[in-house]
């Protein structure tokens, strides 16, 4: 690959100001859920860090959250010196954002590093402003020999497994910043709104799991402010914090944003920890709302109406089509009707999908799916077996939610589409799946390639089952014998995809939570299926 600007770890001191700064008052008791809106002395503070996200080749957003009402500054150089700065002034920052804010930056240069600083300015006098936060990121590139490298996972603080400091906290995103990547791909389940998380937890060997607590985890998420709890739990872990401070996202979300395998419509309450009655569309309201002030997203942030399914182009290696399997689509069911307009994409967002991929002109075309395809994962039992996910275990032709991936699947083989690849988490183990149609009761379609990653931070769990309709086959998996295995025991997990600039080869690495090296597979550029 041609080589790239370095971007080392730990960050640049610049990065390492801003971190050290935040994990020194997150330290503290009394900031783990302190309430901006008390009287405060003192200029504002970026204590929870800054985060960029839906970087392109000439635009990115950057994020922070001030401890009391501020203006948001955000200052960007070619080096961390900020000599000749460009000053960006972002939105005010306030109680109606829980004090979070997002500004959109525009006119960078392609393929360059960005060193950005933000800060954070008395609105009454803008004079005097806080401690900068630093971080920086890179432009995608313009030209193709550039090459393109990033990571993905999924599934973060999830059954109960909390940030647990005598392990490392998110010990995995370190790891994950040393693979030095342009974007960091998050599949879902970004937080567990309906997972609480206790100070203590027994582990098989007798000894325990200690978690840093707060008072919105200590039960399951019905307010917005819960929701906006929630995730500024995760923000209390440094090696997220730093992570956040050096590579930018590309954001998508799953049900734990909500409450397990939600869909909407549905209706809850009585013998759970849920009022009587709760609508889980009213909790998707707060929860999208809390997720749009928490991370930077092009088509979400600032908009708590806004869509999170939307295309992310990388220059002329890479589009990465992010899709949302959980606003659209249909009630869990055995899912095993024969016709099913609304799936689990809903027409709207499969049109759409459609239209992207025929006008995609990248070598590489991601299809960033929350959910896997023909993998089975089940959703309880109700007289018959429901199913959260696209299989429901039927090895014959399409039923149910599959039939709108078989339409798919058939649209990219006829209007030869190449390149697609499709990476996912959510499942709690890591695996590679190669669907072909000689194996399958559904043939009309290229073979391609599914990746699955995580958990980032949460239970493991055994290999699901695979369902025989589009031919999978498992040529890889590492997973547990045994349910919800804790982060302190391993079978944590992130993906790592590098395009080459050269040839075009796509390599995806599955790795562990300390980068170690699980499973390569190479795929070549420019064939409808392999």
């Amino acid at each position: 690959m041609t080589p790239r600007s370095p971007r080392p770890f730990p960050g640049r001191r610049g990065v390492l100001r801003g971190s050290l700064a935040a994990s020194a008052a997150l330290t503290l008791p009394g900031a783990l859920g302190a309430a901006p809106a008390l009287a405060l002395s003192g200029r504002p503070r970026a204590d929870w860090g800054v985060q960029a996200g839906d970087v392109t080749a000439d635009s990115g957003l950057v994020w922070v959250r001030a401890d009391r009402p501020a203006r948001m500054i955000v200052e960007t150089s070619a080096t961390e010196s900020f000599r000749n700065a460009r000053r960006w002034h972002g939105p005010l920052l306030g109680a109606g954002t829980d004090f979070t804010g997002t500004a959109r930056l525009h006119g960078l240069p392609s393929g360059e590093q960005i060193h950005y600083r933000v800060l954070l300015a008395d609105p009454h006098d803008p004079r005097r402003t806080g401690e900068p936060a630093y971080g920086t990121f890179r432009t995608a590139p313009a030209r193709r020999r550039q090459g393109v490298r990033f990571v993905w996972s999924g599934d973060l603080a999830g059954q109960g497994w909390g940030i647990n400091e005598s392990i490392g906290g998110y010990r995995i995103f370190d790891a994950m910043a040393r693979s030095d990547p342009d974007f960091f791909l998050c599949s879902g389940d970004n937080i567990y709104a309906d997972g609480p998380i206790q100070a203590t937890a027994a582990l098989p060997d007798g000894s325990l799991y200690r978690s840093v607590t707060t008072e919105e985890k200590a039960h399951v998420a019905v307010s917005l402010a819960d929701y906006r709890g929630n995730f500024r739990y995760n923000l209390l872990d440094g090696a997220l914090r730093r992570f956040n401070a050096q590579v930018p996202g590309i954001i998508q979300w799953d049900d734990h944003e909500v409450r397990n395998n939600w869909y909407p419509g549905e209706v809850i309450g009585g013998g759970t920890p849920y009022p009587p009655g709760t609508r889980l569309d009213d909790l998707a309201l707060r929860a999208r709302r809390a997720f749009s002030e928490y991370f930077p997203a092009s088509t979400a942030s600032g908009r708590p109406d806004g869509r999170i399914y939307r295309v992310h182009h990388h220059g002329p290696l890479l589009d990465v089509f992010v899709l949302d399997m959980r606003t659209y689509r249909d009630a869990n069911s055995p899912d095993d009707q024969r016709t099913d307009p609304q799936g689990i994409l809903g027409g709207e967002q499969l049109r759409w999908l459609k239209r992207e991929l025929a006008r995609s002109r990248a070598v590489w075309k991601v299809i960033a799916a929350d959910m896997p395809l023909g993998l089975v994962v089940p959703d309880g039992v109700e007289g018959r077996p429901n199913f959260e996910a696209v299989a429901q275990g039927d090895p014959g032709a399409p039923l149910g939610r599959e039939l709108q991936i078989a339409e798919l699947l058939r649209f990219v083989k006829h209007r030869r589409i190449t390149g697609t690849v499709w990476l996912t988490a959510d499942v709690h183990h890591t695996s590679a799946q190669h669907y072909d149609p000689s194996r399958a009761a559904f043939k009309d379609f290229a073979p391609f390639w599914e990746f699955v990653s995580g958990p980032l931070n949460a239970g493991a769990f055994p290999a699901s089952a695979l369902d025989g309709t589009f031919g999978p086959d498992r040529v890889f998996v590492k997973a547990p014998a045994v349910a919800n295995v804790s982060p302190a025991e391993g079978y944590q997990f992130f993906g790592e995809v590098d395009i080459d600039g050269d040839s075009g080869e796509l390599t995806v690495r599955l790795r562990e939570q300390d980068g170690s090296v699980l499973f390569t597979k190479v795929l070549q550029p420019g064939r409808v299926g392999q």
